[in-house]
């Protein structure tokens, strides 16, 4: 009896683990279906061009890798399904058999009931007891074996309610299943449709190796003078707290900062320097929240990533990115990713116009913004807008975000910073 229970009860967690696990993974398709909604979204808009570029190449690969993984999720469904059915399948076998053994028992209990049917049977079999004490017992035993008749009768009623329940969740499972199937056929129609779009656009840019090198040289030039501007902007920043901290300090002593025995402002000073007891505990709290802060746009993608990159289609070329790229369909905003102080409105030709947020000893940066919604000194909040992102209708509509974030004068991956 303990082994069937034991088996009765791992059937019941097998089951249990099986739906929990298809709650997740549809749960994950559907998360990704929606990510691919806004890659879909910023396809579109670089069809209203038909000349093949980088930015088709690159959003094309990115759908693909997001329909894939899509893919990927839904098999894992389906394998989930076929083993939750398995484990549905043999527990309402094991029911039936269960119930076939209480019919079994419940049957014999009334062929047994026929015989000794009448009132007098019952009668006699009390009154020809011996004692008193055997006569009680035998009532007893008439009243338990009642009892024990109706609860094996309420035993096949609930085995009963089971298997019911157990075939309705087969029904819903095989219905599920059909739908995910089909859904699986449609997304990989969709895959090789894009694979065919993205060889004959990779194709094309191939035969442009030359003018893709000029364009290359003229992206690098901008990348590095948008990046020399926000490294000297956050440089001038620290030298300034520095400065005003040491004056500060040095007022408490009676001196004065040119004062001979003041001392020296050195370049290990400019790198960092002391924080405020409200800048310390930004920058715990922020630090604190490394991979889980939101994303800087509320929908978009990571179209170029962090450190040294492969070009899309050059041989042998790298790019060297100091940030993370984020495509966006037109008209998206860019969001702080924590609460800060705006430290800087800034613009570099070729990457518009770009801010910086302070928290503590962090900074983020918002780069290729057309209208700026904040002022410099001004406190923002976690996914508050802080400006609109540029769209180059020159460039297949590109609605590109450059974002960063630095720890004083070192800069970080970003994608190790923003949730998953």
């Amino acid at each position: 009896m303990r082994r069937l229970s034991i088996i009765f009860f791992s059937l019941i967690f097998v089951t249990l683990c099986s739906a929990q696990s298809v709650k997740e993974l549809e749960a994950q398709r559907k998360q990704a279906l929606k990510q691919l909604e806004t890659t879909n979204k910023v396809l579109d808009e670089t069809k209203k061009t038909q000349k093949a570029s980088l930015n088709k190449l690159t959003v094309l690969r990115k759908n693909i890798s997001q329909r894939q993984s899509v893919l990927n999720t839904i098999n894992k469904e389906i394998n989930a399904l076929d083993n939750e059915m398995n484990a549905l399948n043999r527990e309402k076998r094991r029911l039936e058999a269960t119930l076939e053994g209480y019919k079994a028992d419940y049957a014999k209990m009334v062929r047994e009931s026929y015989v000794n049917r009448s009132i007098y049977s019952k009668l006699m079999f009390l009154l020809s007891a011996e004692t008193f004490d055997q006569s009680f017992r035998r009532l007893r035993y008439l009243k338990e074996y009642a009892d024990y008749r109706k609860d094996q009768m309420q035993k096949i009623e609930d085995t009963q309610k089971e298997i019911a329940k157990k075939s309705e969740q087969l029904d819903l499972n095989k219905k599920a299943k059909v739908e995910v199937k089909n859904e699986k056929s449609s997304e990989q129609k969709k895959l090789q449709d894009d694979q065919k779009k993205e060889n004959t656009v990779y194709n094309e840019l191939k035969k442009k190796e030359q003018s893709l090198q000029n364009d290359l040289k003229k992206q690098q030039k901008i990348a590095n003078d948008l990046n020399r501007k926000i490294e000297t902007l956050i440089a001038e920043e620290i030298r300034k707290a520095e400065e005003k901290r040491r004056a500060e300090e040095l007022a408490k002593q009676g001196k004065k900062p040119d004062s001979k025995d003041a001392p020296k402002v050195t370049e290990a000073d400019n790198k960092v320097y002391a924080m405020t007891k409200e800048e310390k505990l930004i920058s715990g709290n922020f630090a604190a929240n490394a991979g889980r802060l939101p994303w800087p746009v509320e929908k978009g993608f990571i179209s170029g990533k962090f450190g040294v990159q492969p070009h899309p289609t050059l041989k042998y070329v790298t790019t060297n990115n100091k940030g993370i790229y984020i495509q966006t369909p037109a008209k998206t905003n860019a969001r702080a990713v924590f609460e800060g102080i705006v430290t800087q409105r800034f613009s570099v030709p070729g990457s518009n116009n770009g801010v910086i947020v302070q928290h503590g000893q962090y900074r983020t940066v918002y780069a290729n913004l057309t209208n700026i919604y904040v002022q410099v000194g001004q406190k923002v909040s976690p996914k508050q807008n802080i400006g609109q992102i540029y769209t180059d209708s020159e460039s297949d509509n590109k609605t590109e975000l450059f974002f960063q974030i630095w720890e004083n004068r070192t800069i970080l991956n970003p994608e190790s910073w923003i949730s998953k």
